[in-house]
Parts: structure tokens; sequence; C-alpha cells
């Protein structure tokens, strides 16, 4: 997958995408980072595999930094947005990317948490760095998106639910964004090949992948979803802040 950013395009801006260590964060990261940009980038607990990154950001002539955060402890959001501060000044890109909810041995709420308090308050934590021309994207998933109108499979509707609280906790903030100069830009798409949930949902539910991809069409790779998820931090805002991605044929829209 080429880099859907021209060379140069983001020469000096500061970007930080959560949950970049690896996957659809990861190729963001990167897609960034060859246009220009300086980039954070943000983990729990793949310190070495963001560090390895960064590192080949560096090699190749990119400004990256690592910055580790467990997004449903503010504190730690506050740290690391206060590195970002001391090593970018501001913020001209916040992609909101990181979720979870499937994990085993996590409190009953904990999707929830991540999924919508964590994104609410990165976003608040963040908002002192983002200014006139700044754009936030969430990204989230067709089954999460449309969960309200179109029911998704039992082993995800925990994680979809929360998913879907957490944008509309977010959209809620959009005229406040507006006011200040930011725009704001959800990233909804199908399942993605590659990724750990998809994988996670297919051993759980086996052969959930390959049903969607035959209903589908075709699904999206990582690299692929990624390229989308860097033009929407470019492109401008839709009408109605939501860019979909892939087939949506087979869901609902809210009425």
């Amino acid at each position: 997958m080429s880099n859907p950013l021209q060379p140069g395009s983001l020469d000096g801006k500061r970007v930080l995408v959560t949950g970049s260590s690896r996957g659809v964060g990861a190729d963001t990261v990167r897609y960034f980072a060859e246009a220009g940009a300086h980039v954070a980038i943000n983990f729990r607990n793949k310190e070495a595999r963001a560090e390895k990154l960064a590192d080949s950001i560096r090699d190749n002539g990119g400004t990256a930094i690592t910055v580790g955060a467990d997004l449903t402890q503010p504190e730690s959001v506050a740290a690391m947005f206060d590195t970002v501060a001391q090593e970018f000044g501001q913020l001209d890109i916040l992609v909101l990317n990181a979720s979870g909810g499937m994990e085993s041995g996590m409190d009953e709420d904990y999707a929830m948490v991540l999924n919508r308090d964590a994104q609410v308050g990165a976003l608040a934590a963040a908002q002192p760095l983002l200014g006139q021309g700044s754009r936030v994207v969430f990204v989230t998933s067709h089954q999460a998106h449309f969960i309200r109108t179109t029911p998704t499979m039992p082993e995800y509707e925990q994680v979809a639910t929360s998913k879907r609280a957490g944008e509309d906790a977010l959209r809620e903030q959009i005229p406040a964004l507006t006011e200040k100069g930011v725009g704001f830009v959800v990233v909804s798409g199908d399942m993605i090949e590659g990724t750990i949930t998809a994988t996670l949902l297919n051993r759980m539910n086996p052969g959930a992948l390959e049903e969607r991809k035959k209903a589908a069409g075709k699904l999206y790779n990582v690299a692929e979803f990624a390229a989308e998820v860097a033009r929407a931090a470019v492109d401008p805002v839709p009408a109605d802040n939501t860019r979909l991605v892939g087939d949506v044929s087979g869901f609902t829209p809210e009425s």
C-alpha cells in the first residue's frame, strides 16, 4: 500500500496517534511521518514495538517520539500530553485509535471505561494543545457505529456498544471544537483483516471473518484502512463528520 499523503504535505505538523505501536495505528503513524509530520507513538505495554517503529522513522529522516500511557488512568494520560507539550509545543492532529474490551481478565466495565470514558478524557487532556486548524479523528467500526440499528456478533456486542457510546460522547464535543477551529471526523470501517480484534472474533466465532468478507465483497487490510484514517486527518471534514470505509449495504442507517 503506497502512502496516500503527498511527501512534504505535513512538514512540521505535530501528530499523536493513540494505540500506535502496532496494527492500524502503527501504519497510520508511518504515513504521517513519511509526509513530514513529527509523530508521537503511544503505547500501553508494547514499548519495544513502539521504539522499533520510532527508530525506523528516524532512520528514514523523520521525527518520532514514544509516549507510554494507560488511557484508562487520567494521571497517565495527563503525563502523556505533558510530554507531547514539552517535545512538540502543540498538536495539529490527534487520532483516537486505541480501543479494546475483548481482553481476558479485565473488569466487567473495562470496555466502557476504555472505549467511552478514556476517549473523552484523552480529548479533554489534549484540548490545550489543539488550536485553529487542528483535527481530531476517532477510529471505530461499522459493527459499533451501526449497533443501534444493526445487531452484531454476541462476542463483540459489549465492545460495539461501548465504542458507540464513546463516539456519541465525542460527537457532543463537536460544537465546542468547531468554535475553536478544530475539525472532528469519525472513521468507521468494516472488519479489518489482520487486526487483533478480527483475529479474536474469528477465533471465538469460527468462520466469521470469511462470512463477513463474502457479504461485503471485500475487507480492507490494516495498511488500506490506515490509509483512510490518514486521509481523514487532512481531507475536508464531511458534513456529517463521518467517513465510512468499506461496504455498508448490510448495515441499517439511523433514521
